[in-house]
């Protein structure tokens, strides 16, 4: 694998019991805006996420620039961890991991939901 992680088959010490997984807040959340993010060591985007009534509105610093242009993020659809602490990413405070995959060249494409749903949903 490119990115150096090794591949675990699921058994040992890769194990998580469903207990576990639910202590992972992930939620749905929808990109207000975008912009760039200079600061950063690679290059990437400042995004403010709209999580619904429960969660609020949460940043989050992301490396898709191979991907996605600032104006198409406005209004799409994301997949993030609401439930870790902050980040500090240079001058930046990161507050919710939104989650990607890695493409065949190692660059971060986003998680979505392939319908709209509502904001704040609870992944389960």
């Amino acid at each position: 694998m490119s990115n150096g992680r090794s591949i675990r088959n699921g058994t040992g010490d890769n194990m998580i019991t469903y207990d576990d997984f639910e202590k992972v807040d992930i939620r749905v959340g929808e990109i207000i805006k975008a912009d760039d993010f200079p600061e950063a060591r690679k290059p990437a985007y400042k995004l403010t996420i709209d999580f619904g009534g429960e969660i609020g509105v949460k940043r989050s610093s992301v490396q898709i620039t191979e991907h996605y242009t600032k104006e198409e993020l406005t209004g799409k659809q994301v997949i993030a961890v609401v439930n870790f602490p902050p980040k500090q990413i240079g001058p930046f405070q990161s507050e919710v991991l939104t989650l990607g995959l890695p493409d065949e060249n190692g660059n971060v494409v986003l998680l979505s939901p392939t319908k709209k749903v509502p904001r704040g949903e609870k992944m389960f």
